[in-house]
């Protein structure tokens, strides 16, 4: 896989700073039973790296103290940590809203049978991630049968009450582009999403989510070896929209890594850019007895992944 930094690190992307943190996006390790082609943190099943119950805990602790709103889980598949079940009860007794960043895809593997019903008596938010609503587009994307599989688990969650008026159970889709192009209109996507999904499969949710495909990871990678990548930055900087700067997630919410390090959203941490003062790199321990408020963003080139076009966030277009 190439090395995308040098690729990206010299930019004229405008610069920008922290203010308070409202959220922490934790990645509790790249082991996942899928490999996407878009994934820009290469997981799959033979990473082997995870979150150790003291970084958890720590999680914890500093979502407390901090007074963070949202704990927002992410992966590789996030469920298949083993402390993941008790961070999110923990978390909820606490008080703070979580989301589970999940693949769908884990609610059928053997030992994950109850996951749904877990998620749904925590409360737990699901954003789920399904690339289209046609089977082709989304096997090819993602792997053969992982459609269908696909389908199976939102058919658990509904059948729970997620994406149901009345329920409580927020349950958002996000679409990822399966090229170098950028996510149409996120609204006019989502009625075709939700037209789609109910008249062919009965299933329903509350939001579509676009997010724009990063040229970093193995994304990024496959744009070089098919000598795509000048093109797709080209996009992205004609169509950058400079009112977008100042609704980035990087302002407000810190990525954290399997092992505790902060970073100013999860692509830099990917890019292996983190939170630095003093020539050294934060960690979660830091943040029990200082702020980051009007730090500087580490921006390079793939920063125009979230301004282009009509925006791009973990919470979909901006």
């Amino acid at each position: 896989m190439y090395d995308m930094l040098p690729l990206l690190e010299q930019t004229d992307f405008p610069p920008i700073s922290r203010s308070g943190i409202t959220t922490l996006q934790v990645n509790l390790g790249y082991t996942c039973n899928q490999r996407c082609l878009h994934c820009h943190v290469n997981a799959g099943p033979t990473r082997t790296e995870q979150m150790d119950d003291e970084t958890l805990k720590l999680v914890l602790q500093v979502a407390r103290e901090r007074k963070i709103d949202t704990l927002d889980l992410t992966g590789g598949a996030p469920e298949l940590n083993p402390g993941f079940r008790q961070l999110v009860s923990d978390a909820r007794s606490a008080g703070l809203h979580v989301i589970d960043r999940c693949n769908l895809t884990i609610l059928n593997e053997p030992a994950q049978e109850d996951l749904a019903e877990f998620l749904a008596a925590h409360q737990v938010e699901v954003v789920a991630s399904l690339p289209c609503y046609l089977e082709e587009n989304v096997d090819g994307q993602r792997g053969q049968g992982v459609f269908n599989n696909s389908i199976e688990g939102l058919r658990q969650l509904n059948a729970l009450g997620y994406g149901k008026d009345g329920s409580g159970l927020m349950l958002n889709l996000v679409y990822n582009p399966n090229g170098p192009f950028l996510p149409p209109s996120q609204q006019r996507l989502e009625k075709d999403y939700k037209q789609n999904l109910h008249s062919r499969y009965g299933i329903t949710f509350n939001q579509l989510f676009s997010i724009t495909n990063m040229p970093i990871a193995r994304f990024g990678s496959t744009l070089v070896s098919k000598g795509e990548f000048d093109d797709y930055m080209v996009l992205l900087k004609q169509t950058f929209q400079p009112d977008n700067v100042g609704g980035v997630m990087c302002r407000s919410l810190v990525s954290v890594d399997y092992r505790g390090y902060l970073y100013d959203c999860d692509f830099n941490q990917m890019l292996q850019q983190g939170i630095r003062q003093q020539n050294r790199q934060l960690h979660l321990r830091d943040l029990l007895h200082q702020d980051l408020d009007g730090l500087p963003i580490y921006i390079a080139d793939h920063c125009y992944g979230c301004t282009a076009g009509q925006g791009s966030s973990c919470g979909g277009a901006l």
